[in-house]
This record gives C-alpha cells, structure tokens and sequence, in this order.
C-alpha cells in the first residue's frame, strides 16, 4: 500500500497553469490526484486503475473512478486538459500503443501528458550487468518482476514521439544524494543518464522540444 500511496510531487514543475479535467492512468491509492484537487479544488479528477482491491478508498478521494484494464482502450470519458501515466506504462505489454491512444482519443486540445519511467542504464542496473553478469529482478525499483518493458533516455523519448509527444520540459530524478550530485558536477553531467532513476517527460501535441532535463 505504501507504493500506491506516493505523492509524485516531482512533477510539479511540468503541471500546466490550471486544467480543468485530471486523468490519471494507473492511479494507484490516487494519493497523486488527490494533492492536484487541493491545488486545483475546482478541477475534476478522474482515476483508472486496474488494481479492482483500491476501489473503496479511490471513491473516497476522487471525483470520478473506473477499474479498467489498462492496455484496453477506454470508454467515452471526453477530453482531459492533463493526463498523468506515472509509472505504469513500463508494467503494460504494449505502451506506446497505449499512450499514442490517449493522445488520440481523450486529450484536450492544447492539453498536457506526464509521463515517468524508471531508467534501466542507471548505474545499479549496467554496473552489475556489465562487471558481473547479473540482472536480477526484484520485488520493486528499477528490476521490479511486474516490468515488462525497459527505457533508456533514448527509449522514454522515443516512446512520446511515437504517441505523437514533443518532450517539452522534463525532470531527471535520483539526484538527492550527495554523491549523484558531485558526479552530475564533476563530470560536467556526462554521466547523468547513469545516475538518473526516472525521466519524467511533459508531452505535447507540439511545442519546442526541451533543451536540458531539470534535476531532482
């Protein structure tokens, strides 16, 4: 329960100025959703989540709620000026396909898409890989067993481009430690992908692609 219930609060500075409908695919506890409407009390948010058990306590804390599997495409909700997909599209057998039909069918003209996945270069991934053979999965984090799709920085753009997505602002996160930062300094962020933890992505149908990815 404590991973449904994270606040993705490094998303803040992707959020636009205020929309009016949220969705949020793979919701989770939609702990998220919920710190967007005491920012936005006007806004109506609407959660989709798979996991049938967080039904009760969604409908406690969210205006509008559907348990729906996610690789199916879904009802007439109408348009959304924020989509949210934290997390989720590395568990899904086909996410680009899945992304590229939110796009298509429920996002608002001029709307936003967030979107993070974990980084499989990450330096706790490639350097046990690469100097001991070992790629072993686990019970959460970067290997976790229910992943079915892996992103390099070079993946996770390319899965917006093809949903039709200009990255248009991101953040980089796993730089809160004193040792990531030094590395980011020292090398003049040379090796930044290697001690990223997640690209979080803002996508638009347009816009200017981003110059350099925020850290945090």
């Amino acid at each position: 329960m404590t991973y449904f219930q994270k606040v993705r609060r490094e998303i803040e500075p992707l959020l636009p100025a205020a929309p009016a409908r949220i969705l949020e695919i793979g919701c989770g506890a939609g702990a998220t959703l919920a710190w967007l409407k005491q920012r936005w009390p006007q806004a109506e948010t609407f959660g989709v989540e798979g996991h049938r058990p967080l039904e009760p306590l969604l409908r406690t804390r969210l205006d509008n709620v559907l348990i729906h599997d996610l690789e199916q495409p879904l009802p007439d909700l109408g348009k959304f000026d924020l989509i949210l997909a934290l997390d989720v599209l590395e568990h899904l057998r086909d996410p680009w396909a899945v992304l590229g039909t939110l796009r298509q069918t429920v996002l608002a003209p001029g709307g936003v898409v967030i979107v993070s996945v974990p980084n499989v270069a990450h330096y706790s991934v490639t350097v046990p890989l690469a100097f001991g053979g070992r790629f072993t999965y686990a019970e959460d984090g970067l290997l976790d067993r229910t992943h079915l799709r892996f992103f390099d920085e070079d993946g996770a753009r390319g899965l917006m481009a093809a949903a039709g997505l200009t990255v248009t602002d991101g953040v980089a996160t796993g730089f809160a430690g004193l040792r990531q930062t030094l590395a980011q300094k020292l090398s003049f962020g040379l090796l930044q992908r290697y001690i990223t933890m997640q690209f979080v992505m803002r996508g638009e149908a347009g816009g200017s692609p981003m110059r350099r990815w925020r850290i945090f």
